[in-house]
C-alpha cells in the first residue's frame, strides 16, 4: 500500500523577511532532490552567480529550521538541509550514495514509537526516524558497473 504525502504549495516558507540572499538559498533547495550542507548550498549558490556569503547561508538555514521550511539530518557528523515539502510529521528515506532522498509517511513508526514507549513506562516526548538505503539509480548504475568489470576481467583472461 504506497502512501501519497500532500505536497507543500509552490510557494515555500521563507519567513517574515524575504531577502533576495534567503530568496535564493531557498532556491537552491527547491531545486535540490537531496540533503546538502550549507557548503553545498553555498557552492551552488557562488555557481549561480549569488553573492551569498556562507555566515549568511547558516544563519538562513537557521531560520528555515526554526520556521519549518527545511528537514534537518545528521549525516556522517555534518548537518544537511532539503526544502521541506510536506507541513506533518513525516520521515526520510535516503541514499547513502548520492544523497537523493524522499519524504515518506511514518504511520508505522508512529505507531511503533507510542507502544514502545508506553511498554517502558514512558510519555513519548518525540522520535526522529530516517530510513537509508541505495535508491534505484545509484543501484542500477552499481549493477552496470559490476557487470562492465565482470566483463573487462573476463575479457582479461
Amino acid at each position: 500500500m504506497e502512501s501519497r504525502l500532500p505536497t507543500r504549495s509552490k510557494t515555500p516558507k521563507i519567513g517574515a523577511r524575504n531577502t533576495r540572499q534567503r530568496s535564493a538559498v531557498v532556491e537552491v533547495l527547491k531545486d535540490l532532490d537531496r540533503f546538502a550542507s550549507a557548503q553545498a548550498i553555498h557552492r551552488e549558490l557562488m555557481a549561480r552567480g549569488q553573492k551569498v556569503g556562507l555566515t549568511t547561508v547558516y544563519r538562513t538555514l537557521q531560520t528555515l529550521t526554526d520556521i519549518g521550511a527545511v528537514d534537518v539530518l545528521s549525516s556522517n557528523g555534518e548537518t544537511v538541509y532539503r526544502h521541506c515539502l510536506t507541513e506533518h510529521h513525516h520521515h526520510h528515506l535516503v541514499c547513502t550514495k548520492c544523497g537523493r532522498s524522499e519524504e515518506i509517511d511514518g504511520g508505522p513508526v508512529e505507531q511503533w514509537a507510542k507502544e514502545t514507549a508506553a511498554q517502558h513506562g514512558y510519555q513519548l516526548g518525540g522520535h526522529d526516524a530516517e530510513v537509508f538505503g541505495i535508491c534505484p539509480l545509484c543501484a542500477s548504475n552499481d549493477q552496470i558497473n559490476n557487470q562492465n568489470a565482470n566483463h573487462n576481467s573476463n575479457a582479461a583472461e
